[in-house]
This record gives structure tokens, C-alpha cells and sequence, in this order.
């Protein structure tokens, strides 16, 4: 699985990837988490609003800091 985290490495987008890293390992899956920085790259997914989470090139949550249990949802 891989879990990118997008946004321009405000507060909120670097508490997002840390609550990703926290429900990766509450959960034990096998998973890469890449952090994108990148504003060209972070339109390519259509996110208008950061931070923003990505699973395997599928925009999850857009303008929201998720909690580690509301991330570990995805990953069923």
C-alpha cells in the first residue's frame, strides 16, 4: 500500500502524516508513506484543499486533519 500525504508542509499536513505513520503502525499493514510537496503534483489529483490523503492513487480526504483511527478506516 502506499500512502501519500499532500499538502505544502504546514502544521496540519505534517500532523496528517504523522497520524498516517501512527495508524500504520496501530494497524501492522505493510505500507509507504511519501509526503508531496510538490503543487503541481498535488493538482494533478484535483485536491484544491490540504492536506490530503492519497492510498494507492485514490484521493481519500481532501481539507481535513484526520485522526489515526479515522485513517486506519481506509485501509479495510
Amino acid at each position: 500500500m502506499t500512502i501519500k500525504i499532500l499538502g505544502s508542509g504546514c502544521p496540519k499536513c505534517k500532523k496528517l502524516e504523522e497520524n498516517a505513520r501512527t495508524a500504520v503502525a496501530n494497524t501492522g499493514i505493510n505500507a509507504v508513506i511519501e509526503k508531496v510537496t510538490d503543487m503541481g503534483k498535488i493538482m494533478d489529483y484535483g485536491v484544491m484543499m490540504t492536506p490530503a490523503i492519497v492510498i494507492d492513487e485514490v484521493v481519500k480526504s481532501t481539507g481535513k486533519l484526520l485522526s489515526p483511527e479515522e485513517i486506519a478506516k481506509f485501509f479495510v
